[in-house]
C-alpha cells in the first residue's frame, strides 16, 4: 500500500506538472517524504521530474524564451549550493515545517488574496536564488520560481515551455549530487524503474488535459492541492 500510494502521488503530481510546467515536486515531496523518507523521495522524484520535463521541453521547444531561461538557471544553481549546505547544517524537521508554511502562504495568497508585490530587478533575482535554495533542499523551488516567471512570461505556452527545461538542468545537476551521496540504492533504483509507468501515463493525460482545460481553473485546483501539500509538511 505504501508504494501504491507513492505511485498515485507521482501520477497526480506529474499530471499537474505536465499541464502547468510547475508544482509537480511541490505536490509530491511532502507526502512522499512521509511515506519513504527524504533520501528515497528525493532520488526517485528528481529522476521522474527530469524525464517528464525533458519530454515537455522537446515537444514545446519553439516556445522557449532562451534569455529568460538562462537567468532562471544561473541564479537557481547558485541558490541550490546554499540549499544543499543548509540541509546538512539545520535540523530537517525544522526545514520541512518552514517549507510547508511557505507553500501555504503562496497557495493561499494565489487562491484567495491575489496580493501582487512589485519587486525591483535585484529583488526578483533574489527570488530566483531563494527558489534554488528551496529546490536544493526539497526539490520544490517551483512556487518561488513562479513568482518570478509570471512577471516575465505572460503567454501560457511560453511560460510552460520555458519553466520545464529549468527542472531538466537543475535535476540533472542533482543527479550527480545524489549519486555521490549514495542515494541510488538498489531499492531506490527499483522505485525509479517502477515509476516509469505512472510517468508515461501522467505525461499522456497531462498533455491531453492541457489542450482542453481552462488554465485559470486548473491553477485554482493546483493551489488547493498545494494547501494540502503544505499541511502534510507541517503536521
Amino acid at each position: 500500500m505504501q508504494y501504491a500510494a507513492f505511485m498515485l502521488i507521482l501520477f497526480i503530481a506529474n499530471t499537474v506538472q505536465t499541464i502547468t510546467g510547475f508544482a509537480g515536486n511541490l505536490l509530491a515531496m511532502p507526502p512522499s517524504i512521509r511515506l519513504l523518507g527524504a533520501q528515497s523521495a528525493s532520488a526517485v522524484i528528481n529522476i521522474f521530474t527530469v524525464v517528464a520535463c525533458l519530454i515537455i521541453t522537446l515537444q514545446n521547444r519553439r516556445f522557449i524564451r532562451w534569455n529568460i531561461l538562462a537567468k532562471m538557471i544561473g541564479f537557481m544553481l547558485a541558490g541550490m549550493v546554499i540549499g544543499t549546505f543548509l540541509l546538512k547544517a539545520v535540523a530537517f524537521d525544522v526545514l520541512l515545517k518552514a517549507y510547508g508554511c511557505l507553500i501555504l502562504f503562496i497557495a493561499l495568497n494565489r487562491l484567495f488574496f491575489h496580493i501582487r508585490m512589485q519587486l525591483p530587478s535585484w529583488g526578483m533575482y533574489g527570488v530566483l536564488i531563494l527558489a534554488g535554495v528551496i529546490h536544493g533542499m526539497f526539490l520544490s523551488g517551483g512556487a518561488m520560481l513562479v513568482v518570478y516567471a509570471v512577471t516575465v512570461l505572460t503567454d501560457k505556452d511560453e511560460f510552460r515551455a520555458t519553466v520545464a527545461p529549468v527542472w531538466v538542468v537543475l535535476g540533472t545537476a542533482l543527479v550527480f549530487t545524489h549519486f555521490t551521496g549514495g542515494y541510488y540504492t538498489p531499492a531506490n533504483l527499483w522505485l525509479i524503474l517502477a515509476s516509469l509507468v505512472p510517468l508515461g501515463l501522467s505525461v499522456f493525460v497531462g498533455g491531453k488535459l492541457y489542450g482542453k482545460l481552462d488554465q485559470a481553473a486548473f491553477l485554482k485546483l493546483t493551489y488547493l492541492l498545494l494547501i494540502v501539500s503544505g499541511v502534510v509538511a507541517i503536521v
